[in-house]
């Protein structure tokens, strides 16, 4: 998910040679060295005891590293006070951490009462970051913590996080606690909140499936804290750069691709086209194939069989109504449009325009070619 509209407001993160060894020897983290760039999401994935959060708190220095550096904008935040540091760096846990006895918006408003924010400033930015995470102030400002839904309560945590603007957002597994309908749509709101706020983000996670959906790069750590692999999800799925990697990422890796490619990748189809105003039974006049697609103003809006143009009423009469598939979404999302019409192909567009139609082959065919590419983003 590449953020979009303004300028990114996050800062970039450099972990260089990181490494955190406890005192009875345990390595957690080993030697690990990767950027984030501002705005970008990275999500930290791996099994149980690979050094993801050691490394999210090593950042804000809730844990010290052993050797190496950390750097938030340039700046070695070994050598920046911690209080300071924190100012800059919001963090949201699985657990929430609300405080039970304070107000939704007492909670949101902890940290802009710290820095000594006057109460109608502070208010003002209560209310707009409801607003932002999809809460209705005068309905849940005033309302505790032990009153709200785990998904309203994950919600109102990101908003604390955020109400300082600090340019960076530490997320240890926010969603997990949930349940998996609400998880999606927190997911959703998550990536529709970044494209606004365009906070860096550092988010960790056990699951696979939301790495893929949220980050613009993934890293895979083992045992140990070493880093397998750092790539863009798609590079990950159709790329694994080690047998640890193949298997983490898991069987469903043909699946998984389907929601990082898109349709533009795909062999689209060139099926004519015909006006929706145009008689049925002309539709198929001196042209070959079973299926038109059936435009007005030249957009694509249904399909029409040669079996349903067989009468003399026009083409509107007789179409099958469906909307098209932007060439930018993911194939996952086309071949699940598709599934739910029951039409062998769906008209594609590029900026309003039809580009051609993409049947259920051409989406395999795609995931396919990927799979057995094995060129790689510099």
């Amino acid at each position: 998910m590449q953020p979009t509209g303004s300028d990114a407001s996050g800062s970039m993160i450099v972990l260089d040679r990181v490494r955190k060894q406890y005192a009875d020897g345990t390595v957690a983290v080993n030697e690990l060295s990767l950027d984030v760039a501002a705005g970008q999401i990275a999500v930290l994935v791996g099994p149980s005891g690979c050094g993801k959060t050691t490394t999210m708190r090593m950042i804000n220095r809730l844990v010290e590293p052993s050797s190496g550096r950390i750097y938030l904008d340039g700046d070695d935040i070994g050598t920046v006070d911690r209080v300071q540091l924190r100012r800059r760096i919001g963090y949201v846990i699985q657990q929430v951490g609300l405080f039970p006895h304070q107000t939704v918006a007492d909670n949101i408003a902890t940290v802009p009462q710290l820095l000594g924010w006057d109460k109608k400033r502070t208010r003002s930015r209560v209310s707009e970051l409801l607003d932002l995470v999809g809460l209705e102030a005068d309905r849940h400002a005033k309302r505790y913590p032990h009153e709200l839904s785990g998904g309203q309560r994950q919600r109102v945590g990101v908003a604390r996080a955020l109400a300082a603007d600090p340019p960076v957002l530490l997320m240890d597994e926010p969603f997990g606690a949930v349940d998996p309908i609400a998880r999606d749509r927190l997911q959703a709101e998550f990536l529709r909140l970044q494209e606004q706020v365009r906070k860096t983000v550092v988010f960790v996670t056990h699951d696979m499936d939301e790495a893929i959906r949220l980050g613009d790069r993934v890293a895979v750590l083992r045992q140990g804290g070493v880093l397998e692999q750092y790539d863009d999800p798609a590079v990950l799925l159709t790329s694994p750069a080690t047998d640890f990697v193949a298997e983490f990422v898991g069987a469903r890796r043909t699946l998984r691709r389907l929601s990082v490619i898109s349709v533009a990748s795909a062999d689209l189809h060139n099926w004519a086209t015909v006006d929706v105003d145009e008689m049925a039974a002309g539709a198929f006049a001196g042209a070959g194939g079973d299926w038109r697609v059936v435009v007005d103003s030249g957009r694509p809006i249904g399909v029409i069989s040669r079996t349903d143009a067989n009468d003399e009423v026009s083409v509107r009469e007789r179409m099958q109504r469906l909307s098209p598939v932007s060439a930018d979404a993911s194939l996952e999302f086309a071949l699940a449009a598709l599934l739910s019409t029951g039409v062998p192909g769906l008209p594609v567009i590029k900026d309003s325009r039809y580009v051609g139609v993409a049947t259920s082959e051409s989406i395999v065919q795609a995931a396919r070619g990927a799979e057995n590419s094995t060129a790689r983003e510099p």
